[in-house]
């Protein structure tokens, strides 16, 4: 069982630039429907690159808030729970506990994780922080995004509980790897083939795996 907290949101506006964002949430009081995109009522400002099937509910570990501040020590009053633009967030898990194609239940929904979360330029405008998104992504400190596979009914008060365990590797582990400078081409195509990823990074892991084998003249393994 996971202890969580849900958010939504609408858009509003950053404070410098004044671009549209969807970042802010507030915590939810009341039930809420989950459906294949999404909570009901939260909204993605650019929807080139956020929402959708594959990014339908994002869940931040709430731990990853003490690392930020260490860095990030101009920011801590603002690095608490929901600040990431999180729908989900729980103190209980991080990416070294999940895997891709993990099959969870929030209320009467069930979620399948599907890939990690790539931080954007958004997250130091809204921070004040220049380079927190970048350090974000070296360490590792991403969250993850559910698809929705059985849409339902969501309670604040519902926990995380796990129906299914998917093999193979951990996310920290896959995020590891995707963040080496030149990975193995093969230990890229066994992440690329892990059950339940996301169409969209399991096409960006072949492409680098490919563009690697090129570069690189490394030749697949012949069975």
């Amino acid at each position: 069982m996971t202890n969580v907290v849900l958010f939504t949101g609408g858009i509003s506006t950053l404070p410098v630039s004044g671009r549209p964002t969807g970042i802010y949430k507030q915590r939810a009081n009341a039930p809420l429907d989950l459906g294949l995109t999404g909570f009901a009522g939260d909204r993605q400002a650019d929807l080139r690159v956020h929402g959708g099937a594959d990014k339908a509910v994002h869940l931040y570990p709430s731990t990853h808030f003490a690392t930020l501040a260490a860095r990030f020590p101009e920011a801590v009053g603002t690095l608490i729970a929901g600040s990431m633009g999180e729908n989900i967030a729980s103190a209980d898990r991080d990416e070294s506990q999940i895997r891709i194609g993990d099959i969870f239940q929030l209320g009467s929904a069930h979620l399948e994780v599907c890939q990690p979360r790539n931080p954007c330029w958004k997250i130091d405008e809204r921070f004040n922080c220049t380079g927190m998104a970048a350090f974000i992504a070296e360490q590792g400190l991403c969250g993850w995004y559910f698809r929705v596979i059985q849409a339902g009914r969501v309670s604040p008060e519902d926990s995380l509980e796990q129906l299914h365990a998917a093999a193979g590797i951990s996310l920290a582990t896959a995020l590891a790897l995707w963040r080496e400078h030149r990975p193995a081409p093969d230990d890229l195509e066994q992440l690329a083939a892990m059950p339940g990823i996301a169409a969209g990074w399991q096409r960006k892991i072949r492409e680098r795996a490919a563009w690697l084998r090129l570069q690189f003249h490394v030749k697949p393994d012949t069975p």
